[in-house]
């Protein structure tokens, strides 16, 4: 506590973020970033990639100031550094900077694990921010994000809640917290489905995201959701048709650090690190294929097909039936 009373607040001097939820992460960052700011308002945010980064050039960045400015430093995607910066990262430990708040970030996995060992030994407070790829992981985040906005969830309301929108989980904390806001008492059943109506690319987007991944039975199933729930046909197709060319234009540029890829590619890092998970099992014939398919059901929800509902499921299963496609 400070002379004048009040409580000082000093950043955490080294912590470890492990795992490749980019929602997860990103509050992460944020908290840190919080905190060194609470006690020092004009604490600096600095955000650089591992991959290349020189011992001198991570030299500069923890760096004490000469004005005593408090700093965050985050080093994003840890499992690709090279042997070199480990070493110096691992020296730096032995005498961190005042002022200096580390954070480093690693997607999880054995790949740079000299890294994170060294780090926890270094005595580095932890953050888990691994996928949540259970429905009851899922379940507890949304009710972790209703209890914050201050509102309550049925169990039936959640069941239908991830049901209609899906795994991601910027999907799902954008639709709880509009629900929250928009619903007078509990969120319930009817209460999801008002909000989906009004929200139809939330489910267009869970349709898309199961097709391009391969599973068709996820990807059926979401568009009877989205159809029950009253999607419009044309917005199911236009989902479809982004989520194939967001693979195909970050397939055909190749592996790479996805901060340095957003730029040129025209869409923020997360979404780049998404669709380059997605593009696993995609080759050009494939993609060929299903660009033609999203094509056509675009025609066909816009007049061409007798019934727009038949050929969205058409248009889905041939979807998934060129992922893997040689």
């Amino acid at each position: 506590m400070s002379r004048d009373g009040t409580i000082s607040v000093r950043p955490v001097p080294l912590r470890l973020i492990v795992g490749d939820e980019e929602l997860l992460v990103e509050r992460a960052v944020a908290a840190a970033l919080a905190t060194a700011r609470a006690g020092d308002p004009s604490a600096e945010l600095r955000k650089v990639s591992a991959a290349g980064l020189s011992r001198g050039e991570l030299a500069e960045l923890v760096s004490p100031s000469l004005f005593a400015e408090s700093r965050v430093v985050v080093l994003e995607g840890a499992q690709d550094a090279a042997k070199e910066l480990t070493a110096a990262v691992t020296e730096y430990l032995a005498d961190p900077a005042d002022g200096v708040s580390l954070l480093v970030l690693h997607s999880g996995g054995a790949k740079g694990k000299a890294l994170t060992d060294a780090l926890r030994e270094a005595g580095a407070e932890v953050t888990t921010c691994a996928k949540l790829a259970k429905y009851d992981e899922r379940s507890d985040f949304v009710r972790g994000e209703v209890r914050q906005a201050g509102g309550r969830i049925t169990q039936d309301g959640l069941r239908v809640l991830l049901d209609a929108v899906g795994n991601d989980l910027r999907e799902l904390a954008s639709a709880t917290a509009q629900l929250v806001a928009d619903t007078e008492g509990p969120v319930d059943v009817d209460a999801v489905r008002r909000y989906h109506r009004g929200r139809a690319e939330v489910t267009g987007f869970a349709v898309a995201e199961k097709a391009i991944t391969g599973d068709r039975a996820g990807a059926l199933e979401a568009l009877r959701w989205a159809l029950v729930l009253g999607v419009p046909a044309v917005l199911v197709a236009d989902a479809l048709a982004d989520a194939v060319r967001t693979v195909a234009k970050v397939g055909a540029a190749g592996r790479g650090d996805p901060f340095r890829m957003a730029g040129s590619l025209g869409m923020p890092p997360w979404k780049v690190r998404k669709a380059q998970s997605q593009a696993r099992g995609w080759r050009p014939a494939g993609i060929a294929v299903a660009m033609a398919v999203a094509a056509e059901v675009n025609a066909d929800v816009k007049g061409v097909a007798a019934d727009p509902n038949y050929a969205l499921e058409r248009a889905v299963t041939r979807i998934v039936a060129a992922h893997g496609t040689s």
